[in-house]
């Protein structure tokens, strides 16, 4: 099992590094599994991760790449809508990635 160590805390990781327990998600814990994957936070990751937040809590489930674009650019606009943005803030596979910053599930159909 994959742990990660916050405040004296142990946090329970799948073998892909996602929360066992989405309740154990805090920013501080975020903010560790980022580092894991060499990632600062900034304002502007944040705001990605709290609209894919907002999206998991309307629809139950972690949106695929396409639908994560698409919810952004509803909800941030235009310029913040689109795959090269969100390649640029997570880097490789930005809906899985960012998903598994947010504390949420692995998406389904990401690689």
């Amino acid at each position: 099992m994959n742990v990660l160590q916050i405040d004296n805390r142990q946090i329970a990781l799948d073998k892909e590094g996602f929360l066992e327990n989405p309740a154990d998600w805090s920013e501080p814990v975020a903010e560790a599994l980022a580092r894991r994957d060499n990632i600062e936070l900034t304002a502007a990751h944040w705001e990605i991760i709290r609209a894919l937040q907002d999206f998991f809590r309307q629809f139950e489930h972690s949106p695929p790449m396409r639908v994560l674009v698409k919810y952004v650019k509803q909800q941030l606009g235009d310029d913040k809508g689109n795959s090269i943005y969100l390649l640029q803030l997570f880097p490789g596979s930005p809906a899985k990635l960012a998903a598994k910053i947010a504390g949420l599930p692995r998406p389904t159909n990401c690689l």
